[in-house]
């Protein structure tokens, strides 16, 4: 006699079996990477630090790709400290040119601008240019990742090793979510110019054309950047920054199961922090924050200034130096600054994409530091694309700016010209030398279409004009 199903002493088991099976199933395709050893997960309020998503965030997992973040941030101090320029060349080794892929193909003995570098490292995750990058700065890549490991104590990373400068498997090579936020807010607030790199899409390099790895950055709204990185130990990670109604998000995932659905999970973790941040009673200064330290060679008084943001999303600040106290916050405040002033102010933050600033009074303390090769010439139009604390980052942005520009006049100058305020001292870093004001104002199209402050300046001796 045959047992009926409900009498079948199996039934009980197959029936847990099958729950057991959908629950699993759940966890692999309705939550991403939490049923994974090496999820991790954080998403932080950038103004105030407060954690506004966490999933085992001190949890050391293997950063990938997202380590080339400090590799730039040595890279970056070099350039501040005048080490190294936009223009310096730097060498392949053959150790270099022997890395594996991603990389750019660079053959031993050849050199790359800085520059190139930067963005190669930004679009292409290029791990040979990581390795040069490394050589050029620590002299070999296993100082430089010492470096790198004693910046990341520096700076509060306090469960980050590095191991080499490029992210490639090595599995003493670790970090968290929050050490990789941590890395990610500071990048943007010590080096507010050169942070727009990290929006690069794609850039020119000899004959080709470098596609960015980060496919989110182009279809999140407000997106500007970071880093993404894999590596099969840690599968799909990314570092990820966005602003809405004035409003930045940072955010780290690690472990993503795909490039897509690590994608997917990192725009819900967006969407939902951007929404907990306008929920009323919401408090930024209330629960679990992560700390971002000030660069130590910013002189007193003075903080960095924000880095720009996508055009249409914010009025787009022009700061000249703002207080440290609320330091933490700065990045992410609208700075509105002062009308003009006698000797040539920033004008109002809501306006300045219509304004024309006048050229200053000499400083007499120029002479004293080199800031300045002498002040503009009397009849010529020029523009200025930022005010900054330190001489060699407006030197680096005016640099910058005059190899952006899409046609650049004859005869243009660099120039940077102190200015005394009550904090401190800024530099302003100008083009000069131009012929008139529609070629002025060419210019500044030009850039602001790449995402970088500009202002008119007027010829010496002129008036202000608005429009």
């Amino acid at each position: 006699m045959s047992s009926s199903p409900s009498s079948s002493p199996l039934r009980p088991s197959f029936v847990r079996l099958c729950a057991a099976l959908s629950i699993g199933l759940m966890l692999v395709f309705m939550l991403p990477g939490e049923a994974s050893a090496r999820y991790a997960s954080i998403v932080v309020d950038a103004a105030s630090g407060r954690i506004v998503h966490a999933r085992h965030i001190d949890t050391r997992l293997y950063p990938a790709s997202m380590t080339k973040m400090m590799t730039l941030y040595l890279l970056f101090e070099a350039l501040d400290t005048g080490k190294l320029s936009l223009d310096s060349r730097l060498p392949v080794s053959a150790r270099a040119a022997g890395q594996p892929p991603t990389k750019l193909g660079l053959p031993a003995g050849s050199t790359i601008a800085v520059r190139d570098a930067i963005r190669a490292l930004v679009t292409r995750s290029a791990n040979d240019i990581a390795t040069v990058v490394a050589e050029a700065v620590g002299t070999t890549e296993v100082n430089f990742a010492r470096m790198m490991t004693a910046k990341a104590r520096s700076l509060g990373m306090r469960n980050t090793t590095f191991l080499n400068a490029s992210g490639l498997p090595n599995s003493g090579q670790k970090s968290t979510a929050r050490d990789m936020a941590i890395l990610s807010l500071s990048l943007m607030r010590h080096f507010p110019h050169y942070y727009h790199y990290f929006g690069t899409e794609s850039f020119r390099y000899g004959n080709r054309t470098i596609g960015t790895h980060n496919h989110l950055m182009k279809r999140y709204s407000g997106a500007d950047g970071l880093k993404t990185g894999y590596i099969r130990a840690s599968g799909f990670n990314i570092a990820f920054s966005a602003t809405r109604n004035g409003r930045r998000l940072i955010g780290v995932v690690f472990g993503g199961r795909s490039a897509r659905s690590r994608d997917d999970h990192m725009a819900e973790l967006m969407d939902s922090g951007f929404r907990t941040i306008v929920q009323a009673g919401y408090s930024p200064n209330s629960g679990d924050r992560i700390r971002v330290v000030a660069r130590p060679d910013l002189p007193s008084g003075v903080a960095p200034i924000p880095p720009a943001l996508p055009p249409g999303k914010i009025a787009e600040p022009q700061i000249a130096a703002v207080p440290t106290t609320g330091l933490t916050d700065v990045i992410e405040r609208l700075v509105v600054m002062p009308k003009p002033d006698p000797v040539g102010g920033e004008g109002d933050a809501t306006t300045t994409a219509a304004m024309i600033v006048p050229a200053p009074r000499p400083d007499p303390a120029a002479a004293q530091d080199g800031a300045a090769t002498g002040p503009e010439t009397p009849g010529t139009w020029g523009i200025q694309v930022g005010a900054f604390s330190s001489l060699t980052s407006a030197e680096a942005a005016a640099r910058d700016a005059a190899g952006l520009l899409a046609a650049r006049p004859a005869g243009i100058k660099v120039r940077v010209i102190p200015h005394g305020i009550h904090e401190g001292k800024v530099y302003r870093a100008r083009l000069l030398g131009m012929d008139s004001e529609e070629q002025a104002r060419d210019a500044c199209r030009d850039l602001r279409a790449r995402q970088r402050s500009c202002l008119v300046v007027v010829p010496k001796g002129w008036t202000v004009a608005s429009r």
